[in-house]
């Protein structure tokens, strides 16, 4: 019986881990702006899920995982001090596929901003979560969600503006 109840419940975390993959990339990767640590911040988000997987109900699991997630990234920025990327950006290439160019471009305007900031932008906007799920998961009333938001969105803005002419002198 034992191993029935086990194979029962790999067999749903499974489901679970290759639903929620791609969406938990993509966050992790728009949070921290490096394929590999995105990589790390999600293996780590599904050992922990999994660990946690008898408790956790099939209709949260996505959002139990992503606050891992939120979580292991603010733990390893407190772990480790990363150089801060330059405000000038590497000369863009060109490219057949320009939305990789475009998303490479986000990251970097979105590593510019406060830690804070770019993880409700990325929650918000990336992840698709509501103002709600937001604040749950980074520990902020809505309002500082929205005020978070709203000064995210205007210096990615401003970001992106100053960015035009350096983009177009290389």
């Amino acid at each position: 019986m034992r191993g029935s109840v086990q194979r029962e419940r790999d067999a749903s975390f499974t489901a679970f881990m290759s639903g929620a993959q791609p969406s938990l990339l993509r966050t992790a990767y728009f949070l921290c702006g490096d394929a590999d640590l995105a990589r790390e911040l999600v293996q780590d988000a599904f050992v922990r899920t999994y660990l946690a997987w008898p408790k956790v109900r099939q209709e949260t699991a996505l959002a139990y995982a992503r606050r891992i997630l939120v979580n292991g990234r603010a733990d390893h920025g407190r772990r480790v001090r990363r150089e801060v990327p330059s405000p000038v950006l590497r000369e863009v290439r060109v490219e057949a596929d320009t939305s990789h160019v475009e998303r490479e471009h986000l990251v970097e305007l979105l590593a510019q901003l406060p830690e804070q900031q770019r993880k409700v932008v990325v929650l918000r906007y990336c992840a698709d979560l509501s103002e709600r799920q937001t604040a749950d998961l980074v520990g902020l009333s809505v309002g500082g969600v929205k005020s978070a938001a709203s000064r995210g969105l205007a210096a990615l803005r401003q970001l992106a503006i100053s960015s035009e002419g350096r983009v177009h002198e290389h």
